[in-house]
């Protein structure tokens, strides 16, 4: 009965609009902003922007987009800041025409974007590849970085590790083939690596209506996005950053393992702090929601900054969805 139903029926689309409704209910709204040179940037913003309130991203990684990635903890963080959820180049709503696939360049356009909305200092959590993307915030743009969360993010491996065994996977394309799901094989595959308890039982055809509605788009430009980031990679060319960092890992993660996070808290050094999940994967906000708030919370909060102020409209450059 279930599977005949699926024909006409997706559970995914269905889950992304219950997304889209707990996002404008907790009093954020959907908007495109052109950047121009043929590029646009979806974000979810606050419908009333608060300017004694400090501003937060969250930036997600690969999978899904960024309402999957945060649905969990919009809400918390609703009350103490004015929470930004963009969708990066190639994923959900955003796109661009330019041939640049560099995490330096996704990291322009967010602050680029962030500026149309009138944000000029912001803290930032970035997820697996949203870290790589933040670090480059910070790298590039220092100035408008307050803190910055790292969670999971591999950014100090370089391309040897990947031929010296530090990765279950070998290659670039077996990486983009399990990343990038387009078989159910290969969706078990990714939540294997993804969860320390991933889901038993999955139906083959939920599956495939999850690839269908979430990874069938911009596939090529996803795999040089993925490129990008691992050709020609050296822990030497990476500049280190001077921001308070909190640098927060699943203890079992297989997709970039613990050990880049230790390397990443060396490369820093005293400016950073390391935060460790334990009985957690890769995908930490999803598997330990409670615990990845709570280390978010401690680190980012500052009751001396929150506290109540007039409500003004915000005024940009953009597009709005509804």
């Amino acid at each position: 009965m279930l599977p005949k139903l699926s024909k006409c029926f997706s559970f995914t689309a269905s889950r992304d609009w219950v997304y889209r409704h707990l996002f404008a209910s907790a009093g954020l709204r959907s908007v495109a902003t052109e950047l121009g040179e043929g590029t646009t940037m979806h974000c979810w913003v606050p419908k009333l922007q608060k300017p004694c309130k400090p501003s937060l991203v969250l930036v997600h990684g690969f999978g899904a987009n960024a309402m999957w990635q945060y649905g969990e903890h919009v809400r918390q963080f609703m009350g103490h800041f004015n929470v930004y959820v963009p969708d990066l180049v190639f994923f959900g709503e955003s796109f661009t025409s330019r041939s640049d696939r560099s995490e330096s360049f996704q990291a322009e356009c967010l602050v680029k974007m962030m500026e149309a909305h009138g944000v000029q200092r912001m803290s930032l959590v970035g997820i697996s590849y949203g870290g790589f993307v933040g670090y480059s915030v910070g790298v590039q743009f220092p100035e408008v970085v307050e803190k910055l969360v790292l969670c999971c993010a591999g950014v100090c491996l370089e391309e040897v590790d990947m031929q010296n065994g530090l990765f279950r996977v070998s290659t670039l394309d077996e990486a983009s083939n399990i990343l990038l799901p387009q078989t159910p094989d290969k969706l078990r595959e990714l939540m294997k690596l993804s969860f320390v308890r991933p889901a038993r039982g999955v139906p083959t055809w939920f599956l495939q209506d999850f690839i269908q509605v979430m990874c069938t788009d911009y596939i090529e430009e996803k795999r040089e996005l993925l490129e990008a980031i691992l050709k020609g990679r050296k822990l030497s060319d990476l500049p280190k950053i001077q921001l308070p960092t909190l640098i927060l890992w699943g203890e079992q993660d297989q997709v970039f393992p613990l050990e880049l996070g230790h390397r990443l808290k060396r490369h820093i050094g005293e400016n950073a702090q390391m935060a460790i999940i334990k009985n957690a994967g890769h995908a930490v906000n999803l598997e330990k929601p409670k615990e990845f708030a709570k280390h978010l919370k401690a680190f980012l909060i500052d009751t001396g900054t929150t506290k109540s102020c007039p409500t003004s409209p915000l005024s940009s450059r953009e597009n709005i969805h509804f």
